[in-house]
């Protein structure tokens, strides 16, 4: 991992950069460890919120983490889509299930006010908490982000699962490819039948069972390099003067994002 840049010279210029490029420079050059501590501070601290105009104010603080991580409009409402799938649900059923003041009623079944804002308030609180984290870790490279946890204090155990699993998935997915090509140069034609359910079920088969052999070649070439169950972490990780002002910011805004909800 590459060692982080300077911070800069005044906390005026390390808090605030004065475009995009700069934003997004910033929040690359800062520790991995202080973005997934920062990232995990902020998202539970939106689920404490209570308020709406405090939920708002954190999304949109997490928009500038996206856009200073360099998300587009694009690829967030891309990776935001299945959620708002799954939201939908909410905002359909939990209004008919909270008692008050009546909204909207559809034969023996009334919506609350009470309902909506409930609804409303776990909608912006769900995307607040999935926005920051794919600003502040989503946006990590997996090698780092394996690192990062590691330097946490996570078991190690764990972090080497999280390595090997972000390596082979690249290569099933690879072995997925050259046998659905063998299949498809075969003139196989997937449709709704028995035989196309058949021949996928082969294929996940034999994926499995690649996998495996797969595995054990890993395992036996690991062995011949001297591993004996455990990865040393190679990369030196440095705390600087950016760092400090971040994570002084950071308190500063949870702190009054809580403060104000409570007291308002």
């Amino acid at each position: 991992m590459a060692e982080p840049a300077n911070g800069g010279s005044t906390l005026t210029a390390a808090l605030f950069p004065t475009d995009g490029a700069a934003a997004a420079d910033w929040l690359a050059a800062r520790d991995p460890r202080l973005r997934l501590l920062a990232a995990g501070l902020f998202a539970l601290t939106t689920l404490s919120l209570t308020q709406i105009w405090t939920t708002l104010t954190a999304g949109l603080i997490a928009l500038a983490l996206a856009a200073a991580a360099g998300l587009s409009p694009r690829m967030l409402g891309g990776r935001l889509l299945a959620l708002e799938g799954f939201m939908l649900i909410l905002l359909l059923t939990l209004p008919f299930t909270v008692p008050g003041e009546p909204l909207l009623t559809l034969g023996s079944l009334t919506a609350s006010r009470d309902g909506v804002a409930q609804a409303l308030l776990i909608l912006l609180k769900a995307n607040v908490v999935v926005i920051t984290l794919l600003a502040l870790a989503g946006s990590l490279e997996p090698v780092v982000f394996g690192h990062a946890l590691a330097r946490l204090g996570l078991p190690e155990k764990l972090v080497h699962l999280l390595l090997f699993t972000v390596r082979q998935i690249h290569l099933l997915h690879q072995e997925y490819q050259r046998m659905d090509q063998a299949m498809r140069v075969r003139a196989f034609r997937p449709r709704s039948d028995r035989h196309t359910w058949n021949s996928y079920g082969w294929l996940i088969g034999m994926l499995l069972v690649r996998s495996l052999a797969r595995a054990r070649r890993i395992m036996g070439a690991m062995r011949c390099r001297g591993f004996h169950g455990r990865l040393y972490l190679l990369d030196t990780p440095a705390w600087n003067r950016g760092d400090t002002w971040a994570a002084a910011a950071l308190g500063l805004t949870v702190t009054t994002l809580t403060a104000a909800d409570r007291l308002c």
